[in-house]
């Protein structure tokens, strides 16, 4: 019986989580496979010891070990960040083994030349756990949806981001209080940019754009907007109007052009992504011939990202016994096929908006900011205005129909210019249900 063997570059929570996995699902793998997945090598420098139930598991502080080792078969990233993940994984591609990642950072900035290189060498290369973390979402797009033309993807991508708005959203904390619970919690990290700015989601919708459209898609081709601005009483009139504030990765397919954004955004209340709550990812795709597809689960943690690695390990290990290297496109288009993205400029985005403009409580002045949204062709659907003591600055709150964001932008700028505004106006689009 053909053994598969499989070296792993760090050992923190997700190493851990897949060899754990590795080792308590090692009889129904080979029920089902009719192989044994063998984790060889561990290569991590700040570890001294593995856990007694590995000791069969080689220890190192050198990957070259790995990539040296003839009977290794698989090779798994998850040290994360661009270097050295990205020479790890090219030196492991180019002596001629297979490798898996969940590092999204990496691939949504140097997918195309890791893919290349894979394409090059004939190896493959696994990502399930870089979008989703448990959930099966790449091989969903690539296998489940392969026979449709994805029209669109949205989708709640980073749990951080999702508890601390469900938190905010049930009871009225503001951000910095939840963010710092988060952090105890182990929610959030020491440093949540990445989370609460919409960066690690950016990075997801990256990889899932590439797959689902064809294109190489890069992080910098995405508009990003995190959610650190997003007040108490932006949810309480959120929840007035019928939404829910998420923080959602959206994409849309106009054939020519493809959307590219992630930004807080305004879901009907009735919505599928407005139910995800918690730490908890959602990710929905429209299929010409599928229609709507939601994709739930946990997107991050020990196990489930554990579980995702150990799926790609499976994966490849039985294409390497059956000899059908490559039976499926690592970005599900054949590399030839795969084009340089034509993205939507954001002027051009339409969609309804929310305001909130905090302005001084003068005789005139909604004539003046309503004179200016229509000014600029925007038609307002409703408006709330929050009263307050005398002589201090109110909240004015408007909702408008479709409008440009070109538009939109000219008309938040001579807002914001008038004497009577005190502090910037807050944007969110508002989803459009399809």
């Amino acid at each position: 019986m053909r053994e598969i063997h499989v070296g792993l570059i760090g050992f923190g929570t997700v190493g851990r989580g897949l060899a754990n996995t590795m080792l308590a699902q090692k009889e129904r793998l080979l029920q089902k496979t009719g192989t044994t997945f063998v984790l060889s090598t561990v290569a991590d420098i700040a570890l001294q010891s593995l856990p007694g139930e590995l000791s069969g598991v080689t220890l190192t502080k050198d990957a070259n070990d790995i990539f040296e080792d003839p009977k290794i078969d698989i090779v798994v990233e998850l040290i994360g960040g661009m270097e050295p993940a990205k020479t790890f994984l090219l030196k492991a591609i180019r002596s001629g083994k297979h490798v898996v990642t969940a590092n999204k950072a990496l691939l949504s900035v140097h997918g195309r030349e890791i893919f290349q290189a894979a394409a090059d060498n004939n190896v493959e290369v696994g990502f399930e756990a870089s979008v989703g973390g448990g959930i099966p979402v790449i091989k969903a797009l690539k296998e489940g949806l392969v026979a449709n033309r994805i029209n669109s993807i949205k989708g709640i991508m980073n749990g951080t981001a999702n508890y601390i708005l469900s938190q905010m959203t049930d009871h009225g904390t503001p951000f910095k209080d939840v963010l710092k619970e988060a952090q105890e919690l182990g929610f959030a990290e020491a440093d949540p940019t990445y989370d609460v700015e919409g960066i690690d989601t950016a990075h997801k919708l990256a990889i899932l754009m590439t797959i689902a459209y064809g294109q190489s898609v890069h992080l910098d081709d995405i508009t990003v907007e995190g959610i650190s601005n997003i007040e108490p009483i932006d949810i309480e009139f959120a929840k007035r109007f019928g939404y829910r504030i998420k923080l959602l990765a959206i994409s849309r397919n106009h054939g020519d052009h493809v959307e590219a954004r992630v930004h807080p955004t305004m879901v009907p209340e009735k919505h599928m992504l407005a139910t995800i709550n918690g730490a908890f990812n959602g990710i929905q795709f429209q299929g010409d011939t599928v229609g709507d597809v939601l994709l739930y689960g946990q997107g991050a943690g020990m196990m489930p990202t554990g579980s995702a690695v150990a799926a790609d390990v499976v994966d490849i290990g039985r294409n390497i016994i059956n000899g059908c290297i490559n039976r499926v496109p690592a970005l599900s288009y054949l590399p030839e096929y795969i084009e340089k993205p034509t993205i939507t400029p954001m002027q051009q985005l339409v969609c309804p908006y929310y305001f909130r403009i905090t302005a001084l409580d003068k005789p005139g002045v909604l004539s003046i900011i309503t004179g200016i949204f229509g000014k600029h062709g925007i038609s307002i659907r409703s408006m709330m205005q929050q009263e307050r003591d005398a002589n201090e600055p109110v909240f004015i709150v408007f909702r408008t129909h479709r409008a440009t964001e070109g538009a939109i932008e000219k008309a938040i700028t001579e807002i914001d210019a008038l004497d009577v505004c005190t502090v910037p106006t807050v944007k969110i689009r508002l989803l459009i249900p399809e």
